[in-house]
This record gives C-alpha cells, structure tokens and sequence, in this order.
C-alpha cells in the first residue's frame, strides 16, 4: 500500500467527472488507500481535505502567533478564550471555560448520537522561548525548508502540540465540509499549564460536570506527530511522571551569609548561599554525577517485565543508534553504556535533572559580588510504581538528613506516571489504523517524557491512554521547533496525510 503525499499533491482536490463521479487519481495516494478502506461517507470526508489545505496551515500559524505561556503568565485569558473558539469551530458545542485555581482549562462536548465516546486531551500552552536563539521568528509559523523532509512550519508550539491538535480539528472540519457525522462522540478537556507539570489540571477533572462526560467514555487519547525522520511509528503504552520544583538557598533560611549580595572579596569571612546550594545538590547524585542517590528513591520503582524487554530489544534493532545520536548531538550515551542498554536505562530509570542554575550577576563581563540568594530548577522523571508525593517526601527528607534543611523546596507541578495494557481496544485500534496506512508499528513502555494522564489512567477513570497521528515534527521545547507540513519524503506525511489518519482514526474507533 503506498503512504506517499507528494507536495505537489497536497493541495489537489477531488474534480467532478462527467458523470459527477469523483476522480480518485487527483488526490494523494494516503487518501485515495484510506478512502478504498471504507464507505461512501469517509470518502467524502477524506476527499475534503486537500482542498482545505491552506486554511488548515494558516490556522495552525494564527494559533502559533498566540502564545499561552504559564510560567510567565502570557496570553491569559486570551489563550484558553482561543482554544475555545476553535473547539466551537471544529463543532463541539457546551464550549466553556473551566475555572481552577490556576489558568482555566476548556471542556466541550461533540455528541454525533454515536455509540462510542472517546475523550480527547489537549494542551494549549506551550514552553518559554528565546527568540534570538531561533533561525526564523518563533511566533512567525514561517514556512522553511527542511533538507531531506520538505517544508515545514517553524515556531514555538509547532509539534508540541499546536500542529498535531490543529491537524486534528482539521479532521472534525473535515467532517462539516462534508456534511457527514464524525462516527464518535467526543469530549473534549483542555488545560494551559502542561508545560509547568499540570498543578491544577486535575480540577478540570474533577469539575461535575466535566467528570459525568468523562465516565462515558472508552478511552482518552492525544494527537502527536507520532512518525520519525524515516517514517516509523511507535506506540506507547504509558508515560513517565515528573515533579518540577525550585531548590532555594537563602543567606535569610540558612542563617549564614549576607542577607543582600555583598562584595566578593568578603568571601574570605563570610558563608556563600550559592556554595551551599551546589553542596546540596551533589549530594542528590552519585559520585557519577548522574545516577539519583535520594535514599529510598528506588524502593517503589517496578522494574521492565520481559515483554518490556523485548519491545525494547526490537526497537532497538529497528531504529538507527547512529541518526538518534545525531538528532542529539551526542557522542556517548551516559557511562558508555551500549544503544539496548541504553533504552532500557531510559525505560526503567527515574531521573534527578538540573534544568537552570542562576545565583548573583549572569551579564556580560564580571560583577564581583557574593550571592545572596541561588536557585537550581529541577525535574525528577519517575516510573512505575512510583508517586510523585511520596517522591517529594523522600527529596525533602534527604535534604534534612545531610543537613540542608534550610533550602526550601518549591514544587511547581507534577503527577504520577501511566501505564496502559497493550491488550485495550484503545491501543489495538491505533495498532491497526497504524498497519492501514503501511506502518508497522513499534510497541513502546512508556514514553520517558511527561503528559498528566493520570488524571485519566487512576480512579475513578481508570481509562485506556495513547497517543496517535502519522506526520512529523521535532524540536519540543528547543529553538527551531517545525512540524512538518509538505512532505517530499515518501516515507513521512505532512499536514494532509496527519489530518487523513485522524479521520481513519474515528473511524477505527467506532
């Protein structure tokens, strides 16, 4: 079966035969095998979507231009104000904003008198970013072109999650060109804090009203740009957890060093915050600098199953260590180790990770000046069968027993870990939407990194979670972040070949 979209294909439409008929040669071949899959009314749904190509790009570059940033409180109320109006546009109806203690979240309902109900989770913020480290303007959605994949849209929020989301509505709005049902309910919860570890998400959750919805469903999944450079897939049953928090060392709590920044050369008399603060922090690792030596850390922690093992094991012998290397900008994996040893390590390890250090004067040239104050940002990954409070516990306890008491510790955001049996229908469905579109998929533990699906995978919900989308993008939280949007690698598809797979998808689910 061929998976190719061509650029030059992607804005083609279905053109009226003599007869009236529709002429399946004048749309990419994606489509045309997908369409040939199914009845009369997903071939009209899927014959839509070249044709709305150019709207479905520019809203994804007007949704970029919108910025919801929560850790500098940037775009609120407009951000979730946004994403609830383009809920309304894809058809959800009872669009409302859902207060919480933080930044709203946005709940609709898409009720087609379908049989089944999925739930659907979406973020609608995005990371920080630093434009002068950007190649194109990042709230700009530049078209640029990509060696070896073709053109894609460039900014912050492109893959992660703006351009598989949009993607996704382009499908719903697919459905309404075509005048046909969408052949799944759907309820819909979005959030804007994802990106400082979802504090207040689980409000959202808990809402009556929201949670009523919630109950009815089968399964909740999220859209991803879920193919690689080659055009591979993989399916992940579960996500690590993660705690952001702040460690603050003080001259004030510590009792010792200035309570204001002094001159440095009063080092030779007076305590430093900031030597205090590294101290700490070394003793959080190895003398490796890298394994978490927090005692008890490891107590709860449920090592692979040998089915893990083996999905590991075959991935590994299936993905390319060297281009993986290469996309990081790596030359070692941490203690040598090999390309399997390596993936099982990042299955089944929990992570202590210092994301900034910022103490005293960080300008151009030097300020002689002793710190009063040091921050270290962290972010702890946790897996199966551990928690983010008892992680937390743990942390607090350590910092007490070696006696930096003193340093306080700021948790921001975080949640537990998920996990997902490959047996639900959930999975077997985007397992099987996956192989109609030429795709063997990969199984994959977990996902190393983080999304709140706790809040649906632990009681009282107790769903079925997954990921799923064919396209492709890369640069999460990172300048020059694209996603991809006209393909000239046969291999991966762009915007007209994701938006297609999510109308497969309904149907599957159905």
């Amino acid at each position: 079966m061929s998976d190719i979209i061509s650029s030059s294909l992607n804005r083609r439409i279905f053109v009226q035969g003599a007869a009236g008929g529709l002429a399946l040669a004048s749309i990419p071949a994606i489509v045309q095998a997908a369409a040939g899959a199914g009845g009369a009314d997903k071939a009209a749904v899927l014959a839509k979507i070249p044709g709305m190509h150019a709207a479905n790009l520019k809203r994804l570059q007007d949704w970029i231009a919108l910025p919801s940033i929560a850790a500098e409180n940037r775009n609120y109320p407009q951000g979730p104000e946004y994403m609830a109006q383009l809920a309304r546009d894809a058809g959800f109806t009872g669009v409302e904003l859902i207060p919480t203690s933080g930044k709203p979240g946005v709940f609709g309902m898409l009720d087609s008198g379908a049989r089944t109900t999925m739930a659907l989770y979406y973020m609608y913020d995005v990371k920080q970013f630093v434009p002068s480290e950007w190649s194109s303007p990042p709230l700009e959605g530049r078209l640029v072109h990509k060696e070896g994949l073709g053109m894609v849209c460039m900014g912050r929020g492109a893959v992660n999650q703006k351009g598989p989301e949009n993607s996704f509505l382009s499908a719903l709005m697919a459905f309404k060109a075509a005048n046909k049902k969408v052949p799944v309910n759907i309820v819909l919860v979005a959030e804007g804090e994802e990106e400082i570890g979802s504090p207040h998400f689980h409000e959202v959750i808990e809402n009556p009203k929201v949670m009523a919805q919630l109950k009815k469903c089968a399964g909740v999944f999220m859209p991803e740009a879920g193919q690689d450079q080659n055009g591979g897939v993989q399916v992940n049953l579960g996500a690590k957890g993660v705690i952001e928090l702040e460690l603050v060392s003080t001259g004030e709590k510590w009792g010792r060093g200035p309570a204001k920044d002094v001159h440095s050369s009063l080092e030779a008399q007076v305590d430093s915050p900031t030597w205090h603060l590294v101290q700490a922090l070394n003793t959080l690792v190895e003398a490796d600098g890298h394994t978490p030596a927090v005692e008890g850390l490891f107590e709860k922690v449920k090592p692979l199953t040998p089915a893990q093992e083996k999905m590991i094991r075959e991935y590994a012998a299936k993905t390319s260590e060297s281009t993986q290397m290469e996309a990081l900008g790596v030359k070692h994996w941490v203690h040598d180790k090999n390309w399997v040893d390596s993936l099982m390590a990042l299955e089944s390890r929990p992570t202590i990770n210092i994301e900034g250090l910022v103490a005293g004067y960080t300008g151009p040239g030097g300020k002689t000046v002793l710190p009063h104050r040091a921050v270290a940002k962290i972010d702890m990954r946790l897996v199966p069968d551990m928690t983010a409070a008892d992680t937390l516990a743990k942390l607090k306890a350590h910092l007490a027993k070696r006696g930096f008491a003193d340093i306080e510790v700021n948790m921001s955001g975080g949640y537990d870990p998920t996990t997902t049996d490959p047996n639900s229908k959930l999975i077997q469905t985007e397992l099987a939407t996956y192989r109609k579109f030429g795709k063997e998929p990969l199984l994959w533990p977990r996902s190393a990194g983080s999304w709140p699906g706790y809040v649906f995978t632990n009681a009282p919900l107790s769903l079925a979670a997954g990921h799923f989308g064919l396209g492709h993008g890369e640069g999460a939280h990172a300048p020059d972040e694209y996603y991809l949007i006209d393909s000239t690698n046969p291999k991966v598809q762009g915007l007209d070949g994701a938006v297609a797979s999510f109308v497969e998808l309904l149907y599957a689910l159905a």
